[in-house]
């Protein structure tokens, strides 16, 4: 791969999860202080994820696939963008915000596709060369939120009570109209499969749905939507918790999970030649549940390392649970289905379970909201610990543990 093209590979990757970082860390705190919203109305918000990505194959599918080169695309995404961010940052209700919100997830969601397919069109060994490409873009998120509690502390309690978070969405739509322009000087990447007749079942990779008549896929496709309910309280609520219970900087401490995210990805191998599949993403479940279990009981005074080890644990619960299944599917379908099973599992994660996970975050956290305005956490972290071992349990008794061929767990 030619330098220029690293370079531009790299700083696409940079800005698509800076802007995704910017500002979606800290909206489950900017929405009931600045918007005064509800936490089912919280949910809503961040629900705009699942529906992004439920309608994400449809514009990937009917758009990117057959008509344009797939970096226009992105850049006409991307500005559009920017102005619905600059739309999000002007916004004084929740009623004039949420259809934003909604308009920005829809058209960011299929990005996340996009950069993916640019990226490997240009290389020549994707499974050497691309990690060294994403890694950008947990670069990006890192530095997101440093940028935010460190550099101008829209996230300290003066700035919240100035009502500086709203300028997330500045920074996230003045970065993402870079983007859109730079987009259009990137290599290029033509359609792939222009001229070929579409169907609803390509699109929504329904041919895949053989691989359920597998037991062992079927429980793993269950637990893949069960667990994703326990992720959403995650990205919901950490970031209000933290800002509640006092923590310093809190999105920049948040940054913490990214880093781990980044190393413990680099043990994926390690674990499936060591530990098989089946341990590693028993490894991951549990680590859900003792992460909420140190939120539940952590404190920012003597017991601050409990929250901290929580932030920490980020890249097991993500790593060994959702890049492992990533690759346990890619191992269970051939060839010619690999891109409609991982549709089917990123529509059942990202999709349905995530949707239901940030509605049931919203009702739990509305349940045990205290008269002055404060929470309950320690009842609301419970919640998902509990879950996330009764997943775990019903995952150790009926997946029967497979071998996973070694060209299939390379990162």
């Amino acid at each position: 791969m030619k330098s220029l093209t690293r370079f531009q590979l790299s700083t696409m990757m940079f800005l698509e999860f800076f802007i995704w970082g910017g500002w979606f860390v800290t909206l489950g705190t900017f929405l009931p202080q600045n918007l005064e919203a509800t936490g089912a109305q919280t949910a809503m918000a961040f629900s705009t994820q699942s529906w992004g990505a439920i309608v994400a194959p449809f514009i990937i599918g009917l758009i990117a696939d057959r008509f344009f080169n797939a970096e226009r695309i992105l850049g006409v995404l991307h500005l559009i963008g920017a102005l619905l961010l600059y739309m999000m940052f002007q916004a004084e209700d929740f009623s004039n915000f949420y259809p934003y919100v909604l308009g920005y997830m829809i058209i960011y969601m299929p990005t996340l596709a996009l950069v993916n397919s640019i990226s490997f069109y240009q290389m020549s060994d994707p499974s050497k060369q691309f990690s060294s490409i994403r890694v950008f873009g947990t670069i990006g998120w890192i530095i997101s939120g440093l940028i935010i509690s460190l550099v101008f502390a829209w996230d300290s309690a003066e700035g919240r009570a100035e009502g500086m978070l709203r300028y997330t969405f500045l920074m996230a739509a003045i970065a993402s109209a870079m983007l859109g322009l730079f987009s259009f000087s990137l290599p290029k990447t033509p359609p792939s499969s222009k001229g070929e007749k579409v169907s609803i079942s390509d699109i929504l990779g329904l041919e895949a749905i053989g691989l359920l008549k597998g037991k062992n896929f079927l429980i793993f496709f269950i637990s893949s939507i069960l667990i994703s309910i326990p992720l959403a309280f995650y990205y919901q609520n950490a970031n209000p918790f933290l800002s509640e219970i006092g923590m310093e900087d809190p999105t920049a401490k948040m940054s913490i999970g990214q880093v781990s995210e980044a190393l413990f990805l680099l043990l994926i191998p390690y674990f499936f030649k060591k530990f098989g599949f089946k341990i590693t993403i028993l490894a991951g479940m549990l680590a859900w549940t003792v992460r909420y279990l140190l939120f539940a009981y952590g404190d920012t005074g003597e017991l601050a390392f409990m929250l901290i080890i929580g932030i920490a644990l980020h890249g097991i619960c993500y790593d060994f649970f959702f890049v492992s299944g990533q690759i346990y599917t890619d191992s269970k379908a051939g060839p010619k289905i690999k891109s409609a099973a991982q549709g089917l599992i990123t529509l059942a994660t990202y999709g349905v379970g995530m949707l239901i996970g940030f509605w049931v975050a919203g009702q739990v956290s509305d349940m045990y909201l205290n008269a002055d305005g404060s929470h309950n956490w320690e009842q609301i972290w419970i919640f998902p610990a509990a879950f996330a071992f009764v997943v775990l349990i019903l995952f150790a008794i009926f997946f029967k543990d497979e071998k996973i061929a070694k060209k299939d767990i390379e990162i």
